[in-house]
């Protein structure tokens, strides 16, 4: 710690501001001009800085709630639901009970104590108690130690973490815009592939091409151990994922897989809520499925193809248009049989598909690229944090 730096409890250097709600049921409590922010209002911001709440209060709302005002330029900590979310008031604002406002001393520069708050979310998180949900007290806040450097220290600091840090979101931005760019590419070149017909290509319906049937739609018991089944939550648009999957016994299995055995090669499509996913099964399986499409691939046809084409927008969009349901969307299976599809020859399949194969690993080493750009990104942020509040920037 450089000389001339002191350790300070924050209830030192800061008054900590309880928040409060005023009753819902009041209607003059609420709609005046009082900023009243919460912390899931908080969690949207993209910017420290609020000059303005979705939710306003009376004077009257103010008066009959804990619910207290805080001055601009306090820093607002969420302390429940989640721990950590902060920003700063650029105008008298107070909150809801899920928050602390953290009133500066004139000794500490309110931004300096905005980016304390922030290298120490992690800390702050595990000093929060609750089964529910994990709440921060204001007694526990005001124990946390801070740095406190000379005001003109603090100064120099917030400069240089105002300037990194504008740079590393400009960059973020990129990385996160190119991330978007590299899966539009491809986007782009399936939904070319299949937006019009080519020569030689022939319409049919998926029920005429492909035997199109579909798991069970009953509830099996669930087991401790056992054999997977395969929901519509386990296809993501990279593949089929195993890692929520629920277990069912050997009897169910069986009588799943009477009707509806999966088998290497077929092709997979959820059926309800997030409607599409297709997957290719590239493994030996030992798994049922449960309100999912099964497509088992004949001689003379490429399931990969059926994959591609069951990907592009305008079959997805089609079927969320035309799917059933009100709470949750689905298709049914004879819907997916009289599914209308433009199929060419199983030479031209394959060389569409050798084709988006190349291009989808070329996006994909590509979107590995920018995230991992991204990851990079969040570190230099905690080394710099860091570095500013042991004296070493």
């Amino acid at each position: 710690m450089k000389a001339g730096w002191e350790m300070k409890r924050l209830g030192d250097v800061c008054e900590v501001i309880n928040g409060g709600t005023p009753k819902t049921g009041v209607n003059e409590y609420w709609d005046g001009w009082h900023l009243w922010i919460t912390p899931a209002e908080m969690g949207k911001r993209q910017s420290p800085f609020v000059g303005d709440t979705e939710r306003k209060i009376t004077d009257l709302g103010l008066r009959n709630s804990s619910a207290r005002m805080l001055p601009p330029y306090s820093v607002i900590l969420s302390s429940r639901a989640p721990i950590g979310h902060l920003v700063i008031n650029t105008d008298p604002m107070a909150t809801n009970q899920g928050c602390k406002g953290l009133i500066p001393a004139k000794n500490l520069n309110y931004k300096f104590l905005y980016y304390y708050c922030v290298s120490i979310v992690d800390l702050l998180n595990l000093l929060g108690t609750g089964a529910t949900f994990k709440e921060l007290s204001g007694s526990k806040l005001k124990e946390v130690i801070i740095p406190i450097p000379p005001l003109p220290e603090q100064q120099r600091i917030v400069a240089l973490l105002d300037e990194a840090f504008a740079a590393i979101a400009t960059a973020k931005a990129n990385a996160e815009k190119n991330l978007k760019n590299a899966r539009a590419l491809f986007d782009s070149y399936l939904n070319a592939v299949f937006a019009k017909r080519g020569d030689g290509w022939v319409e049919g319906r998926l029920g005429e091409i492909y035997d199109v049937r579909d798991g069970t739609h009953d509830s099996p018991q669930y087991q401790v151990s056992g054999y997977p089944l395969v929901t519509s939550k386990n296809l993501k648009r990279n593949g089929l994922f195993f890692d929520d999957v629920r277990l069912i016994s050997e009897e169910d299995y069986k009588k799943i897989n009477v009707r509806s055995a999966v088998n290497k090669g077929d092709v997979l499509l959820a059926m309800i809520g997030t409607i599409g996913n297709p997957t290719l099964v590239t493994i030996e399986p030992n798994f049922a499925i449960k309100n999912v499409a099964l497509f088992k691939i004949p001689y003379g046809q490429c399931g990969a193809f059926l994959k591609y084409y069951l990907s592009s927008e305008w079959v997805i969009s089609k079927m969320m248009n035309e799917a059933k349901g009100t709470t949750q969307k689905f298709v049914g299976l004879g819907y997916l049989r009289n599914f209308s599809i433009n199929i060419p020859s199983l030479t031209t399949q394959y060389e569409i598909v050798e084709r988006l194969d190349d291009l989808l690993v070329e996006c994909n080493r590509l979107e590995a690229i920018y995230r991992q750009k991204l990851v990079a990104l969040d570190e230099l942020k905690k080394s710099m944090l860091h570095q500013a509040f042991t004296g070493e920037l």
